[in-house]
């Protein structure tokens, strides 16, 4: 067994990609996605894959797994009833929450603050307390406990989350309330909040146990009903979950720990481009991922993805680590309207999504699409996924038509409206992870992958002023290329809340060691080998009296040699970059974290065959596209048959079995050595 399938389930379409560890060997798939049950759309696109390599799911020795279950719980209020027990005097701790409200001035007028995940009736109150040193002031109830439970299992609660004051201190309340309800409602998932996030703030810290509890019945029941369809299937390899930070998690701890799978869907197109530069050279990365519905964006700076400490679905913003990944409503399936209020074009955020999908997919949709305005515009030829997919552009065409009566204009000028605002929407995000946090885009490469990202690279890089946009190699799965080379992660967290000038260099590396025997002995559980666990530390620090702290990631080698002065140095260099100032206050230590790595595969990618610099061997036929307000005649390239080095002129399209390739009239690209089309202005 020495094959790994990553596996990236989307809104359109499932991607597979097989890689054979031994060298480097890949073979990928795309089968539409399965809405009502995201399994049946794995299995189908599992027998398959194995068909084409040749092999049988029992040969898959990893099979690693991007998946939305959890997000779309959330966004679509899917989540399970949640029971709330809390201390005696804090029960409306979910509804009080934060004092924070987006938008604008007078934002709060028009503002509706929504739902708590675990309403005032399924809350309780129990006696009992740990004072702020974690040392019992006051014993709990167990009569007045077992009550409440009662009561809540008479209301129905689905799952149960248990949240007491100070209790990420001392968790032995918390523990004894789970035995009594193990007893009473015995088939109710309990989340323990000392466990899920063993951090002060109790609104943040009550509110991530309880999001883990929503959502705990949905993905527990989606993670046993895939592992027994693989199971009987054939595969008997270990079913691992990418977690919302990028790293895997073992499916049997993603049921009990399912809040950190909240961005797991994004974190694998990251992963994916982290093996890319790795493999080309290219450090600096601003991400944009297409798929039918979103677009999702991050940065990745000299190879290190930008990770954030807050996961945000909606309006829920939840304490749990996250690769700092945003997402707009701009997809290939965004829908085009003009409203009649303004009359003005619009485009997203509603998808037409896989079901019906864009008018060219020819499935019964209706409406005006993203899709549709590249198919008119020729961006898009009419054969998708190798020639197995053909697309009605006379369709397209009637659909854009629409748009264009409404607005007065000619057919092509209200397909390049689409695209362009569409653009811009992309353009937007990316200055919210690159701009907005300090860092200058001239700097990065623009990477686009998802089915529609390299049809989109080339104009957002002019936008940003980013060069070179990137089309990676099969960017159409590389999302499931990063849940096959990414690797396994776990971390453990706990509170601190010392100034520098009260804290011993001694105790904090004590804590941390201690920290970090905890996640490497959950790693070697998984059957990872003590020698293959990396270690590094994470330290929140803020100057005092701020109400946020910023997190610093560092190797206890380095924390051992620079010290404590050396993380003051750090976060003052950080600060200032982030705020453009720093403070005279004294500096303090809030929170502690230990992360433990397995092993990076160390695998590198096929190297392309060398060309002349001539791609006319990859020449498929000539072509006419929109560019420039006029018709301009284009070529059409098989991407299979490029070599390193070829150079593609624009206005040009290369075609491929996942994705296709825009390469505008003004640009140029180049195939490096490992089949990158990297393209700058000619």
């Amino acid at each position: 067994m020495t094959y790994r399938l990553g596996v990236d389930v989307g809104g359109t379409f499932t991607d597979l990609l097989l890689l054979d560890q031994k060298n480097g060997s890949f073979w990928r798939h795309k089968t539409p996605s399965t809405p009502h049950d995201s399994s049946e759309g794995i299995l189908n696109g599992l027998g398959a894959i194995c068909e084409k390599a040749g092999i049988t799911p029992a040969d898959i020795e990893y099979f690693l797994h991007g998946t939305t279950v959890a997000t779309n719980a959330v966004l679509e209020g899917k989540g399970s009833r949640v029971g709330l027990v809390v201390t005696e005097g804090y029960g409306q701790v979910m509804q009080i929450a934060r004092s924070f409200v987006p938008g604008g001035l007078a934002g709060w007028i028009v503002w509706p603050k929504p739902e708590p995940l675990a309403a005032l009736e399924d809350t309780v109150e129990i006696a009992g307390r740990m004072d702020a040193q974690g040392r019992e002031i006051r014993p709990i109830d167990e009569a007045g406990i077992r009550a409440a439970l009662e009561k809540l299992k008479a209301q129905g609660v689905e799952a149960l989350t248990v949240s007491l004051m100070n209790g990420y201190l001392n968790g032995a309340h918390e523990k004894r309330v789970a035995q009594l309800a193990a007893e009473i409602m015995p088939d109710v998932p309990i989340s323990l909040s000392h466990l899920v996030l063993p951090e002060m703030q109790e609104y943040e810290r009550t509110l991530t146990t309880v999001a883990n509890a929503a959502v705990r019945p949905v993905v527990g029941k989606y993670v046993r009903n895939l592992r027994d369809n693989l199971r009987s299937g054939g595969m008997a390899g270990s079913l691992s979950l990418l977690r919302s930070d990028g790293g895997l998690m073992s499916s049997e701890k993603s049921e009990e720990h399912p809040v950190a799978l909240l961005m797991s869907g994004p974190a694998g197109g990251v992963t994916g481009a982290l093996w890319v530069g790795k493999n080309s050279g290219i450090r600096n990365i601003l991400t944009l991922d297409v798929g039918g519905t979103s677009t999702d964006v991050a940065l990745i700076e000299n190879l290190e993805a930008r990770r954030v400490r807050t996961t945000e679905v909606g309006h829920l913003s939840v304490r749990a680590s996250a690769l700092d990944v945003k997402t707009v409503g701009a997809g290939g399936g965004s829908i085009a309207y003009v409203p009649e209020l303004t009359g003005a074009l619009r485009v997203g955020p509603q998808s037409a999504g896989a079901v019906p999908g864009p008018v060219a997919y020819g499935k019964g949709g209706k409406l005006p699409t993203v899709t549709d305005a590249n198919v008119v515009l020729g961006y898009l030829p009419e054969n998708l996924l190798g020639g197995t997919f053909k697309l009605d552009r006379e369709g397209a065409k009637a659909a854009v038509q629409t748009i264009a009566d409404k607005l007065g204009i000619g057919l092509m000028e209200a397909a390049r409206g689409i695209i362009d605002i569409v653009n811009e929407n992309m353009f937007g995000a990316l200055r919210m992870i690159s701009v907005q946090q300090g860092y200058d885009p001239r700097h990065f490469a623009v990477m686009g992958f998802g089915g529609a990202g390299p049809l989109h690279v080339n104009a957002v890089a002019k936008l940003m002023g980013s060069w070179p946009a990137v089309s990676p190699v099969s960017p159409g799965v590389l999302c499931a290329l990063g849940d096959a080379t990414t690797r396994m992660r776990t971390e453990t967290a706990r509170s601190f809340s010392k100034r520098f000038s009260e804290t011993e260099e001694a105790e904090v590396i004590t804590l941390l060691e201690e920290m970090a025997a905890q996640t490497t002995k959950e790693l070697t559980a998984e059957g990872i080998a003590d020698a293959d666990v990396t270690v590094q530390f994470e330290l929140d620090v803020r100057y005092e009296g701020q109400a946020f702290e910023v997190p610093l990631s560092i190797s206890p080698d380095v924390l051992k040699a620079d010290g404590l002065a050396g993380v003051k140095a750090r976060f003052d260099a950080e600060h200032e970059r982030l705020f453009t100032f720093n403070m005279d206050t004294e500096h303090e230590l809030v929170n502690l974290r230990a992360v433990a790595l397995g092993p990076l595969l160390e695998l590198e990618a096929l190297r392309l065959p060398e060309g002349n610099g001539d791609p006319i061997d990859a020449k498929v036929r000539d072509h006419e596209l929109w560019f420039n307000g006029a018709m301009a005649p284009a070529a059409i390239y098989d991407r299979a048959k490029l070599r390193a080095g070829d150079v593609i002129k624009g206005p040009a399209i290369v075609t491929e079995m996942d994705s296709t390739t825009l390469i505008e009239g003004d640009c140029v690209g180049t195939v490096d050595a490992v089949g990158n089309i990297l393209i700058n202005l000619a």
